[in-house]
């Protein structure tokens, strides 16, 4: 999920906010476009400087790549990913509006690829053959699915594969995968893993 709880009244603001239910794309094709995402009083999008951070780890030029954002909510991973020349971007949330509106700011934008989807990230990826170059984790910090979620990403990346992994703590890397990079901001965790040399995938063709 793209997005974060807000911090309660006596906790610190980690994160500088962004205008109300708006981000914006920061590279590629689409850059500075506006991604409108449906009201929620408990969610804040990720910030820029976090995904400008991202990127610089994974290269700015995703072209051919194929990527899966199973906690969608705004989209704007799956989004910036096709900006900067993704062949696909596989985006679910459980919330239809969420879908509705990826898939709504994919046609605005002018980008192929995307395959946005209602569905659940543990059923997709328990059932799902496929395999990705890139698959961005940022589950709800509320939620502590990292003993499964990891290994089934895991399970799904391509040879050379990334996940990015996003937390309200730091992460340690699974049997299978290694810690590539790491940092923080304020109370966000974020991390890029990559397979151990010589892990044999578990999973697709």
């Amino acid at each position: 999920m793209e997005f974060y709880a807000a911090a309660s009244p006596r906790s610190p603001d980690p994160m500088p906010r962004h205008p109300a239910n708006t981000v914006r794309i920061i590279g590629g094709r689409c850059r500075g476009r506006v991604v409108r995402f449906p009201r929620s009083a408990a969610l804040r999008p990720t910030p820029d400087r976090v995904r400008e951070t991202l990127f610089n780890w994974l290269g700015q030029d995703l072209a051919g790549r194929t990527t899966l954002e199973p906690y969608a909510g705004s989209g704007v991973l799956s989004l910036e990913a096709l900006s900067r020349g993704a062949a696909r971007a596989v985006a679910l949330d459980r919330d239809p509006k969420a879908v509705a509106a990826i898939a709504e700011h994919a046609r605005l934008f002018g980008l192929d690829g995307l395959d946005a989807r209602r569905a659940d990230a543990r059923a997709f990826l328990g059932q799902a053959t496929g395999r990705f170059d890139v698959v961005f984790l940022d589950p709800p910090f509320a939620d502590d699915p990292w003993p499964w979620l990891l290994p089934l990403a895991a399970a799904h990346l391509a040879v050379d594969g990334a996940i990015y992994a996003e937390a309200g703590h730091a992460l340690d890397a699974p049997p299978g995968l290694r810690m590539a990079r790491s940092a923080r901001a304020g109370q966000v965790y974020y991390h890029l893993l990559r397979p151990e040399p010589g892990t044999p995938q578990q999973r697709g063709p």
